[in-house]
């Protein structure tokens, strides 16, 4: 289908977008079959009754999203979610047990009322429980599931704060519930099963392959059935999550002599570099705190478009708990460099 094409709605131009934190005001438009971007822990997602295809192609236009990549339905609770999918293993309701509320999505059987145009036309859905207290009441009011990917561009860097998502997409949405800075900063994780119902990760993200690994006592395995064309799950294409300005990852000080710019921008872990001639150096985490990294990574990325810098040069960040989702976003991002 490629890319949805973007209708000319007759007050499209006239829409002005508000914020704030008025729950029954989202759940109106909602309800109307409206766009409303919503907090959650891990990223504010562009929100839609995940029942009514009409709403759910306005997620498509409003991101300028291509139609074959799937989004995640977010759910009240649990027991909400089990209504929507079929064929649960038990190592599921473990995890769900053991993380939900929280930043852990579940690729499962999805029942008939899921429309395919939310699963691209796959038989499976995305589905998680978000741990957002404003979401979640907004969900417990609603007699719906959310369908919701970033509440960005397609592409582009996903956001944290109701203002990154103002300035994305205003004028294309009337409503940001505003739930303050994302706590996580890093999207979910994706898991699957397969038919031993040991898990399969598609997604690194906030909840790490070793929390998973410590409630199922198994190695936690690479899911491999997707491709560029047809991604699984959200988040699985090479190129994504990227800023405008060119990135590359890899040993700093190579990158710094080999890139060596008046206005190039460097993100690193817990230093600086030493002696890089640059104004705009980023350090994610001075205490060495990867949870804390995960939770600027963003942030600074869209700091630095903001900046105009001409490149960005970013360090490689150790390759374990949430680091793997840090790394994740930025090799994507480094990809974007080649997709141009």
């Amino acid at each position: 289908m490629g890319k949805i094409c973007s209708r000319a709605f007759i007050f499209a131009a006239m829409m002005q977008t508000s914020a704030g934190t008025d729950i029954a005001l989202a759940r109106q438009y909602l309800q109307e079959g409206e766009l409303v971007a919503i907090p959650t822990e891990t990223v504010y997602g562009l929100a839609a009754n995940a029942l009514n295809d009409e709403a759910v192609i306005k997620i498509f236009e409003a991101k300028n999203r291509p139609s074959f990549n799937p989004l995640i339905v977010h759910c009240a609770s649990w027991q909400h979610c089990l209504q929507y999918v079929q064929q649960v293993p038990a190592i599921a309701h473990e995890l769900a047990a053991r993380f939900m509320p929280g930043p852990l999505t579940f690729l499962l059987d999805k029942q008939a009322i899921i429309p395919d145009l939310v699963t691209a036309g796959s038989s499976r859905v995305a589905i998680r429980v978000p741990a957002h207290p404003l979401t979640l009441q907004l969900l417990q009011q609603l007699s719906f599931p959310l369908a919701a990917p970033s509440a960005n561009p397609f592409g582009y860097i996903s956001p944290t704060t109701a203002g990154h998502v103002f300035n994305s997409l205003q004028g294309k949405i009337p409503y940001i519930l505003d739930g303050g800075a994302a706590a996580v900063g890093l999207e979910s994780t994706i898991i699957g099963f397969n038919q031993q119902q040991q898990v399969l990760l598609y997604r690194s993200g906030g909840i790490s392959a070793e929390q998973i690994q410590a409630v199922t006592g198994q190695p936690v395995l690479m899911a491999s059935d997707t491709t560029e064309s047809k991604p699984a799950t959200s988040g699985r294409l090479k190129s994504h999550y990227a800023p405008h300005t060119p990135l590359y990852m890899g040993n700093l000080t190579e990158l710094v002599k080999q890139y060596a710019h008046p206005k190039m921008a460097i993100i690193s872990f817990d230093k600086p570099v030493q002696g890089a001639v640059t104004p705009y150096q980023f350090v994610l985490s001075p205490s060495g705190n990867l949870q804390e990294a995960a939770r600027n990574l963003f942030a600074v990325l869209r700091k630095i478009d903001e900046l105009d810098a001409a490149v960005i040069v970013a360090a490689v960040f150790p390759d374990e708990g949430i680091g793997r989702a840090i790394n994740d976003r930025l090799s994507r991002a480094v990809a974007a460099n080649k997709a141009v």
